[in-house]
């Protein structure tokens, strides 16, 4: 069999891509490895398999909180909520925002947009003290409003931006020709531009809600009864102050990685063109 130069930098490239892809995947396996294993048996490594006891024990510790942590199952119930409804919200104010931009002139739209786009570049931690003061006032403290409004208002910016880029890509024809047969700017959007925009929102759909699903740091300035606390949260505090129960945080891990994975699963390919979609110019 004869090997030549491109063959070989083939197989060099793919050997290191799958060295890559253990390497990366290694931590999660080590989590996994933890929550279906008594505790004793991963003290000396999560790799040593002997002996081997698999258990469910640490997954319904952690989702009912029989150990005297905060159930899981009260966090995952609350991401829900607070997740579908921090994506439906600055979706639809986000996509009307961006047509705005995309097909119409106005005043100060430049430099309106310009304020949008710098607006991500802000840092969470930059606004935490005033954000807090804010919500105290307008009594959103402990509430799902208060942080649904704050995840909306922290990612209507990029989804303007990138529905802003994708709208320039579609073709005027269809606007003009249905604007002639009698319809109104929002049946024009609503009937001709959002069917045309599925992929992209698709894809908003997928990064919004992962984002607001792994969010700690709003959560945990805003969110202050157990019976409120996020997925993340719930997490966090299963550390005792004298203990660490690494089965039981291992299994709510995995628990709350299950959501993103299986919507990651379903609109997987939207994942792509969501990541490249900033590419997109206008």
């Amino acid at each position: 069999m004869r090997f030549t130069k491109a063959s070989v930098l083939k197989a060099l490239l793919t050997l290191g891509a799958w060295v890559l892809a253990l390497l990366w995947i290694s931590p999660f396996l080590g989590i996994i490895m933890v929550s279906v294993r008594p505790v004793r048996e991963v003290l000396h490594g999560w790799w040593v398999l002997r002996p081997f006891t698999f258990t469910w024990e640490n997954f319904v510790n952690a989702w009912t909180g029989q150990l005297g942590t905060y159930p899981l199952y009260v966090g995952i119930r609350n991401s829900l909520i607070i997740a579908t409804f921090s994506t439906i919200l600055p979706l639809t104010v986000g996509a009307l925002a961006a047509y705005a931009f995309a097909r119409f002139s106005f005043p100060i739209k430049n430099l309106l947009f310009l304020t949008i786009t710098l607006l991500m570049a802000m840092p969470p931690q930059v606004v935490a003290i005033p954000l807090f003061l804010l919500m105290s006032r307008l009594r959103l403290v402990n509430t799902y409003l208060g942080l649904v409004l704050v995840h909306s208002a922290w990612g209507t910016p990029w989804i303007i931006l990138f529905l802003r880029n994708y709208f320039m890509t579609l073709p005027k024809e269809l606007e003009e020709a249905a604007r002639i047969d009698g319809a109104s700017d929002f049946e024009v959007f609503c009937d001709i531009v959002l069917p045309l925009c599925k992929p992209a929102l698709l894809s908003i759909v997928a990064l919004q809600f992962t984002w607001v699903w792994n969010d700690f740091f709003f959560a945990l300035i805003l969110m202050m009864h157990p019976e409120k606390y996020v997925a993340t949260q719930c997490l966090a505090f299963m550390k005792g102050e004298y203990h660490v129960p690494w089965g039981l945080i291992s299994a709510g891990s995995v628990i709350t990685m299950a959501f993103p994975i299986m919507l990651f699963f379903l609109l997987q390919k939207y994942y792509v063109r969501g990541m490249v979609g900033w590419l997109v110019r206008g």
